[in-house]
């Protein structure tokens, strides 16, 4: 039994439904499970309406119809017209419909879940249609009843007993039938409201479902080759991993390295389940898989780069030294408002830590360390992180830019940069 999870690139017009279904075809014989993300940058523009939404914006009803627009032409493209999906379509979109009838009065994080899963929702709609429509026989599953979460809205814990034993009660069943295609991103709360697992989490759903099911393998399809050292949008040549230990990538993804969730890896490892990343582009490709017992080899460093970046420093209001307590009411109020420290340094008078940024986490954040710490902050920065890095690559990345925090061990360099 096959997992297979397509991202949003691979989806994002009707070309990439059509070679979905084309790549999907060539593992006729066995079992599938289908895992799929929001079409194309549909998540972004899902965020904007979100806020649109939140913020009491004039542009909300151009975002949503702009998002509405864009999966309609997919789907004309694909079926023409009169086609049964455009009512699944339609009564889909109606939740975000109802919702934005009126003023939002619940949690921002709350809301965004609510609206933001709709993309992957949708995509489901047309992918399964589509399947259905060139012979491969298809059921769409509702994920938000299978895998069960707390009520952490936009960062949901699984609850994996439940998780498990839902899966395993209905899915095989659905699998000895033919194609079964969930989304990707999403899971449920015992009142039945819908949480997100984190950005870019489809990869954690796949991971997820491939260990309740013991799966063979799990197939991440991407626009890239395989796992590289660096992004090939911001470096020239780049090489390929054909093979990468668990401990490896799980490194790699907790530092922020993207085409692969950070949550990924770790059941796939509990199960001894492979994770191969291919290229939709070309099936045929080898890629990189991620299994046990690899022993790496790395030519050149692995460059991973985090836009965005808050540097805070925390001061007591006595400047006495940092202690063991007020390092712990730091992570109390960090652990609140679901912030992850990148990057962090003691000194005798304060503790700096590198952050992502999010507007309205941070600003409540920064509210909340106020009443307790004097902060100062700077903002707009970049974290660079260097696995098996070489002093000559960390110096050519540095060059020429201002180097605010700087920490290096035996394997891994990270700098944040102004």
């Amino acid at each position: 039994m096959l997992v297979f999870k397509f991202g949003g690139a691979s989806v994002k017009d009707a070309e990439g439904v059509i070679n979905l279904g084309n790549v999907v075809k060539n593992y006729t014989g066995n079992q599938i499970l289908v895992v799929v993300s929001a079409m194309g940058k549909t998540t972004n523009e899902l965020e904007k309406l979100t806020n649109a939404y939140f913020n009491g914006t004039d542009d909300l009803h151009e975002i949503f119809e702009g998002i509405k627009e864009y999966h309609y032409h997919i789907a004309h493209e694909l079926f023409g017209e009169n086609h049964p999906v455009f009512n699944d379509i339609a009564n889909t979109f109606v939740e975000i419909d109802w919702m934005i009838e009126d003023e939002p009065h619940d949690d921002y994080d709350f809301i965004y879940d609510q609206i933001v899963s709709i993309g992957e929702l949708v995509s489901t709609r047309i992918v399964n249609a589509w399947f259905n429509h060139k012979g491969i026989t298809s059921k769409w599953l509702d994920v938000r009843g299978y895998i069960h979460t707390d009520n952490t809205y936009r960062e949901g814990i699984v609850d994996w007993d439940k998780t498990r034993a839902s899966v395993q009660k209905d899915i095989p069943a659905l699998l000895n039938n033919g194609v079964v295609v969930t989304q990707g991103f999403l899971g449920g709360t015992s009142e039945n409201f819908t949480t997100t697992l984190g950005r870019e989490g489809s990869d954690y759903t796949a991971s997820i479902l491939a260990s309740c099911l013991n799966a063979e393998s799990v197939t991440t399809w991407k626009d890239v080759p395989g796992i590289l050292n660096a992004d090939p949008k911001f470096f020239a040549d780049t090489i390929k991993f054909d093979e990468l230990s668990y401990q490896e990538a799980i490194e790699m993804t907790y530092y922020g390295a993207s085409v692969i969730h950070p949550k990924t890896i770790k059941p796939l490892q509990n199960a001894n389940i492979p994770l191969l990343v291919k290229p939709f582009t070309h099936p045929d490709a080898p890629g990189t898989v991620i299994k046990e017992n690899v022993i790496s080899k790395f030519e050149k460093p692995v460059i991973i780069v985090k836009q965005n970046q808050v540097l805070l420093s925390i001061f007591t209001n006595d400047y006495s030294f940092i202690s063991e307590s007020h390092l712990s009411e730091i992570f109390g109020v960090f652990a609140d408002h679901h912030i992850k420290v990148n990057l962090m340094q003691t000194s005798a008078l304060s503790f700096t830590a590198c952050i992502d940024y999010t507007a309205e986490r941070f600003d409540r954040l920064l509210l909340a360390l106020k009443e307790l710490f004097k902060v100062k902050y700077n903002s707009e920065l970049t974290l660079i992180t260097l696995r098996h890095y070489t002093d000559d690559t960390l110096d050519e990345l540095t060059a020429g830019r201002t180097v605010l925090m700087k920490q290096t061990n035996r394997n891994t360099a990270q700098v944040v940069l102004k």
